[in-house]
């Protein structure tokens, strides 16, 4: 079994905030003793893995944002895309409402016919 700094991390500074609030709880100056360097030596030893972890997470990191910046330039692009057609469509939209509003309505387009005049 190999040691894994990723999954310990959070374990120790679990161990440390819960050491760090088990002061304040503490009953005696010999607890709240063993309690504070305990949430010291945790968060010391947290600090530690922390720096493991950064090791290949540095290196990894530049491959990881070229692939998020080349995400991002995807979306920019899709939702520049996305308004572009948006627009048009609006245009559509304005010049439909326009042709609209200058066709006269069919049902007022005149007297109505009456039949022939009788005399």
């Amino acid at each position: 079994m190999t040691f894994k700094p990723a999954i310990w991390f959070p374990i120790a500074v679990g161990l440390s905030v819960l050491n760090l609030a088990g002061v304040g709880f503490a009953t005696g100056p010999v607890h709240t003793t063993i309690h504070a360097a305990l949430a010291l030596a945790f968060g010391l030893w947290a600090g530690r893995l922390r720096s493991r972890l950064g090791g290949s997470e540095r290196q990894a990191r530049p491959e990881a944002l070229g692939a998020r910046v080349s995400g991002l330039e995807a979306l920019e692009t899709e939702v520049s895309r996305l308004r572009q057609e948006v627009s048009e469509m609006q245009e559509r939209l304005d010049f439909a409402e326009r042709l609209l509003a200058q066709r006269p309505d069919p049902r007022r387009v005149g007297p109505e016919r009456q039949g022939p005049k009788q005399p």
